[in-house]
């Protein structure tokens, strides 16, 4: 998240202590500054989430199209993590709008973003799809955006024209 906004966040926070603590508002305001403050976070938290160009954590769309991907190796001081641009196919076709993504590294997801943009490079579209993998899914919940995909990538089928 941006300074920015964390800034926001803290002196809006600060403005609600004070106003709670220090204040002579009756005790029905004091509750109604929560609950406007609780329903502003909320609100503030899905527009931050939704700025488009900041790598999603949610699941990857069933079907997408893949349009670029970038590798970010671990090494002793980072993760890693594996970056890549999609548009979702919808009804057919590809969303108006790509978006990205931020899926944790993995070392057979590695090789096949890396073999996908090679074809992409050569100009063959890259078609996905991304299923959730099946198995026990214990506290996975509480972490947003951390259910683990099924993974495929292939070669966009080449349309067929009707003979004349």
């Amino acid at each position: 998240m941006s300074l920015p906004i964390v800034l926001s966040f803290c002196a809006l926070l600060l403005l609600c202590a004070l106003a709670l603590l220090w204040s002579r508002w009756p005790v029905w305001m004091k509750g109604l500054l929560v609950v406007g403050v609780s329903v502003f976070y909320f609100y503030a938290d899905e527009a931050v989430h939704g700025i488009w160009g900041w790598p999603s954590p949610d699941p990857l769309p069933e079907r997408f199209s893949l349009l670029a991907a970038v590798i970010d190796e671990p090494t002793a001081k980072s993760a890693g993590g594996l970056y890549i641009w999609v548009s979702a196919i919808e009804n057919g076709r590809p969303a108006a709008q790509p978006r990205a993504y931020r899926l944790p590294y993995t070392k057979d997801l590695h090789t096949l973003l890396s073999e996908g943009m090679k074809k992409v490079r050569q100009g063959v579209s890259q078609v996905g799809t991304a299923e959730p993998k099946q198995g026990p899914k214990g506290f996975s919940w509480l972490r947003p955006g951390s259910d683990e995909q099924a993974i495929k990538i292939r070669d966009l089928p080449v349309p067929q024209l009707p003979e004349k």
